[in-house]
């Protein structure tokens, strides 16, 4: 079983099974998640599925290519070393993914 830990920004977490292949931002959507807006629907046009992937958790996921790191600088709250665009974690099997959501997406 694949699980994300969504965590907003007053610490109230939110566990959620997650389909091996799905992105983090359409497990966020698809189950109601508060704080992923997702407005371009995972095309990379925006950045508005912006998370703080937990450290412990970034070794295990592939690193950002250009285009995210480029949309990155359009999030609404300032990113961090652990930023990340939800839409381009792709869930593995048997992955245990924590991240926070910013205070605003927009």
């Amino acid at each position: 079983m694949s699980t994300v830990t969504y965590t907003d920004h007053t610490g109230q977490a939110r566990v959620v099974e997650a389909t091996v292949g799905d992105s983090v931002m359409e497990t966020a959507v698809r189950n109601g998640v508060p704080g992923i807006v997702a407005e371009c629907g995972g095309s990379l046009s925006c950045a508005t599925c912006h998370v703080f992937v937990d450290e412990a958790d970034l070794a295990s996921i592939p690193p950002m290519e250009e285009m995210e790191d480029e949309m990155l600088w359009g999030a609404a709250q300032d990113r961090e070393d652990n930023s990340r665009l939800s839409c381009q974690i792709k869930v593995t099997e048997g992955c245990d993914l924590h991240v926070t959501t910013p205070a605003t997406q927009v």
